[in-house]
């Protein structure tokens, strides 16, 4: 009896389209969202940041966007006059560098820097880093998820790392990230980020992100426009002695 009902349970799970091993097995999807996330060979966009402080006042940001496979990126603003210049360098092996025009050279941000801000935004620079979330994270999945999503926890594999935990909420169908809750080293929920995922031509791809620090009442949003898949960049594109160009 219990051998026809777990065959049962199978049946209804494949007829309605649910992978039996993808929906016990969280490192499987963790890999898939990585996947998904690197499926270009590389992208380039235009970024637009929107800093909301707890009255209400914004201030925007424009920065122009390369990356190539999942370990290079590179974000260099554009405006405001007074951020023009400021440009970060990810790269393979948790190497990441900042450039600043007011020092004149490029400088290493060290992995314990990687907790602060990312150029005053609510994002760190663990959270831009390039390496895949796979590489970086230990994921545990939630029996509690919805009808939509899986609900992941991520414990870093880093000791350097400021988070204890994210619990990563997964699109079921498309598994893009859909709500990342993040949780300090004292086990306190301090910060939110949401996504929102659009399709253009084969590849699935941010639109827009809003990280919101929960203590500081202060919200990043981040909005991608001409987003550009498959165009042959080089690896010179990312070289380190190019950032002050």
């Amino acid at each position: 009896m219990r051998h026809c009902k777990l065959i049962s349970i199978i049946l209804v799970m494949l007829i309605f389209g649910v992978n039996v091993s993808v929906a016990q097995n969280a490192d499987s999807l963790l890999q898939y969202m990585d996947n998904l996330m690197s499926a270009p060979k590389d992208k380039q966009a235009t970024v637009k940041m929107i800093l909301t402080n707890k009255s209400g006042k914004e201030k925007v940001r424009e920065a122009m966007m390369k990356q190539k496979g999942k370990d290079k990126k590179l974000y260099r603003y554009t405006k405001p006059e007074s951020q023009a210049g400021i440009s970060t360098l990810s790269l393979p092996d948790d190497v990441m560098w900042l450039y600043m025009p007011a020092f004149g050279k490029p400088t290493k941000v060290s992995l314990l820097s990687q907790s602060q801000t990312f150029t005053g935004t609510d994002f760190s620079y663990e959270d831009m880093e390039s390496k895949s979330y796979s590489e970086r994270y230990s994921p545990t999945l939630f029996e509690s998820g919805d009808a939509e999503n899986y609900v992941l926890k991520l414990i870093p594999i880093s000791k350097k790392s400021k988070y204890s935990r994210i619990v990563l909420y997964l699109n079921k169908t498309h598994f893009y990230p859909v709500k990342m809750e993040y949780y300090d080293n004292r086990g306190n929920y301090f910060k939110v980020a949401t996504y929102r995922y659009t399709k253009q031509g084969k590849y699935w791809y941010a639109e827009e992100v809003l990280m919101t620090d929960l203590k500081k009442s202060h919200s990043t949003g981040i909005l991608m426009t001409d987003v550009k898949f498959d165009q042959g960049l080089s690896d010179d594109e990312f070289r380190v002695e190019n950032l002050k160009q």
